[in-house]
Parts: structure tokens; C-alpha cells; sequence
């Protein structure tokens, strides 16, 4: 299927910027809004994704299974 832009001038819309998107693909939106629903983060979360993010792009992180590993977890074989 191919996609349309469609731009919604700044005077129309308040300044705000604007999707458009097909009905069907809006309904399909909806109704996984109510199977996972959106939760606005507090300030505190997101200073400490952000923190996040500038350590793992330094390199600051350990794997899952370093973290089993310290823990003293054996972790499940899946097969």
C-alpha cells in the first residue's frame, strides 16, 4: 500500500504539528491504546532516561547475562 503525506498548514492546526493517517489505521491505533495504555513519565523518569541513554552511548552498561552472572542466577535454557 503506499503512503501519503499530507502537511496541515500551522495556521490550521494551532502550530502544532499534525499526523494523518487512513481511518483503519487510527481505529487499529485505538483500540491497542486500550491494551497498552500510554503513561506520561514525571520529570525524575525522564532525567533518568536521559542519564541512561548518555551511558549506554558510553558504553556504560552490562549485558543481561553479566548481570545473571553476578547475581548468581543460572538463567533457563530455552530449547
Amino acid at each position: 500500500m503506499a503512503s501519503s503525506i499530507v502537511t496541515i498548514p500551522k495556521k490550521v492546526s494551532g502550530g502544532e504539528e499534525l499526523v494523518v493517517i487512513p481511518r483503519k489505521q487510527y481505529e487499529t491505533l485505538l483500540r491497542r491504546q486500550k491494551v497498552v495504555p500510554v503513561i506520561k513519565m514525571t520529570s525524575t523518569q525522564k532525567k533518568d532516561l536521559e542519564e541512561a541513554r548518555r551511558e549506554y552511548k558510553k558504553g556504560e552498561y552490562i549485558t543481561l547475562e553479566q548481570l545473571e552472572h553476578e547475581l548468581g542466577i543460572t538463567p533457563k535454557k530455552t530449547h
